[in-house]
């Protein structure tokens, strides 16, 4: 399969097939070299599916660096999550074009993009127009800090939902509910139901997770992927259990 081109066609099929992936959320400016080979020995190991590649600020040359660890010792497509419109880079095979549909920062929603447009039309990365939804998890998070923006309180599963669906209906591809980096709770299950039966496009799900558990409980709630950063880079070896968590759901 050229991973190039096809990660949405891949994420509709396993979709279809009701099969999970695990996504590995690096934040290359928290990791040396060293370390970036560790984890993708790991996660070559395991047969993870995806890299999500990104950060809130990033220094000049680390996103740099760490794709091309990357993309020099696997094969796993790596999609990036870029915390602002500059975090475009080519060495990726993707990018997350997120639009954070749950605050009303104007910048976030739409500014933003406008910025990156046109360097991405220039680009070989595949596009992936993502609705992007925080929720409160407990704690406030450098994604709401930095977006200067409000999460959906964790309780309101009306509000994520129809959100979600207004995502959809403006032709968005993804939707990505997240309680963020440094997430004290994880989404709960019902939330995640709620969001799945109101649409029709894959959800991912990410932000708290730490243990095969949560992620088998986010699985059967509804979630396509399943995002993991925090938890690792506190402890390298559950990228094994939760990669056999979500292929073995």
């Amino acid at each position: 399969m050229n991973i190039i081109m096809n990660i949405y066609d891949r994420i509709l099929k396993n979709k279809k097939k009701k099969k999970k992936s695990f996504a590995l959320l690096i934040d290359p400016d928290k990791q040396n070299k060293q370390q970036l080979l560790s984890i993708v020995e790991k996660a070559n190991s395991t047969k993870t599916d995806y890299f999500f590649v990104g950060g809130s600020l990033l220094a000049n040359d680390s996103l740099d660096l760490c794709l091309k660890t990357l993309k020099e010792n696997s094969t796993i497509p790596i999609i990036l999550f870029p915390g602002n419109a500059m975090q475009v880079n080519n060495k990726a095979n993707g990018i997350l074009f997120l639009s954070l549909i749950s605050g009303r920062n104007a910048e976030m929603l739409i500014g933003k993009q406008v910025i990156t447009a046109p360097i991405l039309k220039q680009s070989p990365l595949e596009v992936l127009p993502t609705g992007y939804i925080l929720i409160d998890s407990g704690r406030p998070t450098t994604a709401s800090y930095m977006s200067n923006t409000i999460p959906i309180p964790h309780d309101k599963n009306s509000v994520a939902a129809a959100t979600a669906m207004a995502g959809e209906m403006l032709g968005l591809k993804l939707i990505f509910m997240d309680g963020g980096s440094g997430a004290k709770h994880p989404i709960s299950e019902e939330m995640i139901k709620a969001v799945k039966q109101s649409i029709n496009i894959p959800l991912i799900i990410g932000g708290g997770i730490n243990s095969s558990q949560k992620v088998i409980s986010n699985c059967k709630a509804g979630a396509d992927i399943i995002v993991v950063g925090d938890a690792i880079e506190k402890d390298k070896n559950l990228i094994k259990e939760i990669a056999e968590a979500v292929h073995n759901y």
